[in-house]
């Protein structure tokens, strides 16, 4: 068999649900009309990257600067990280310095160089559900052990679960929020109280180091504030990635800022180039890097996606769906109306042509995941279906 034995137990088990939907989407619209099918099974954005970026991308490759695309040192330009090491100073109110950034291929590829620079085999992640599902093969990937605990009914932390499900060989937390798949956004309780605890291991001798996903962390709604989780806790690591702030997915573009309270910080850096180069990276695109660099400070039009947060709701609310409003992001993970949520997410393509994710593929059975990144005719068309689908299964 050309195909490892892993490889093939995870094609068996765990074919990622969202890209499942994906594909079965592109089927539907072959039959019905790419117009009629009212996908939102993929976070892939629908807006396009803001303009004065664009406008630099193509000024710089036409007045390019000589040997711009070659190598550099694999933790990124220098000149780049001290540009984000100012506007995360300014953020997180810490003496940041280009030797606390490290630049990325998105956070896909900061999650791994970083997972892979800390973890023993045998190592222990603690991860929320629902959580991004792709987190089990990146822990897996470098000798890890991932660990589930289940949120709270509202999606905040339950750190009374997660208290009881730290062991000795717990190495990492590893947060998302705002969180895929559920939109929550952790609050300063949250943090303020699962930082107690990991303060608490440490005066025990255990350090506990503290990941934070961020790749949503400039899409959130009503005002809210995120928490400080630098300022919080001092072995903190942040994981950023421009696929959703600037809507580049394709570019694979993002960094790891490291607290610069953080012990042997330097270790750690040699420890992540390493790894960048092993992982087959090397080092993150040459010419985003320059790009993204000037747009720390910019985001795509958060309205936009508010406006559409809202609407969804409306409709889901108008189906007699329970859900809880997400605070960030661009996900909505409703409660499935009958047990089994597979079958129902079924009926839902089968009748209404809507495709949405199983929450199953998101360690949360029950539910199901809306991404609706999508173009508001595609939020309006689609919402007498969502209604009439919930009131034929609701009773109120």
């Amino acid at each position: 068999m050309i195909v490892s034995r892993q490889i093939q137990k995870l094609i068996a088990d765990q074919e990622g649900w969202t890209r499942r939907m994906f594909e079965e989407g592109l089927k539907i619209k072959k039959l019905y009309g790419e117009e009629n099918v009212y996908d939102f099974s993929l976070g892939n954005p629908d807006t396009e990257p803001p303009r004065e970026l664009q406008k630099m991308i193509a000024e710089t490759l036409l007045n390019p600067v000589k040997g711009m695309h070659r190598y550099m040192t694999n933790s990124g330009y220098e000149d780049v990280r001290h540009e984000i090491a100012g506007y995360l100073e300014e953020t997180y109110g810490l003496p940041f310095t280009a030797s606390h950034v490290f630049m990325t291929n998105g956070s896909a590829g900061g999650l791994n160089v970083l997972l892979k620079s800390m973890l023993n085999r045998g190592d222990e992640v603690l991860v929320p559900t629902p959580f991004f599902w792709e987190f089990r093969n990146y822990v897996r990937n470098h000798g890890g052990i991932l660990k589930t605990v289940r949120s709270k009914d509202d999606f905040q932390l339950d750190v009374d679960r997660m208290a009881e499900a730290i062991t000795r060989k717990t190495r990492v937390v590893l947060l998302n929020s705002p969180n895929n798949p559920t939109g929550a956004v952790y609050s300063q309780q949250s943090i303020a109280d699962l930082v107690a605890l990991l303060n608490a291991r440490r005066s025990e001798g255990q350090d506990i180091y503290l990941i934070a996903d961020d790749a949503y962390r400039k899409l959130v709604y009503d005002g809210i504030t995120l928490p400080n989780i630098f300022k919080a806790y001092d072995l903190t690591f942040s994981i950023n990635s421009h696929s959703k702030d600037l809507a580049l997915p394709g570019e694979r573009i993002g960094y790891i800022a490291i607290s610069p309270r953080m012990p042997d910080s330097d270790l750690l850096v040699s420890g992540l180039m390493i790894t960048q180069r092993t992982l087959g990276f090397v080092n993150a695109p040459a010419l985003l890097q320059r790009i993204v660099s000037k747009f720390q400070r910019t985001s795509v039009d958060i309205g936009e996606y508010q406006r559409k947060r809202d609407v969804l709701y409306d409709a889901l609310m108008e189906g007699g769906f329970e859900c809880t409003k997400p605070g960030g992001a661009f996900y909505m993970f409703p409660r499935s109306p009958i047990a089994n949520e597979l079958l129902f997410v079924r009926m839902l393509q089968q009748d209404e042509r809507i495709m949405v994710v199983p929450g199953r593929g998101f360690g949360k059975k029950g539910y199901f995941r809306i991404a609706y990144c999508v173009p508001m005719e595609t939020i309006l068309k689609s919402s007498e279906g969502f209604i009439r689908i919930g009131k034929r299964f609701i009773k109120r």
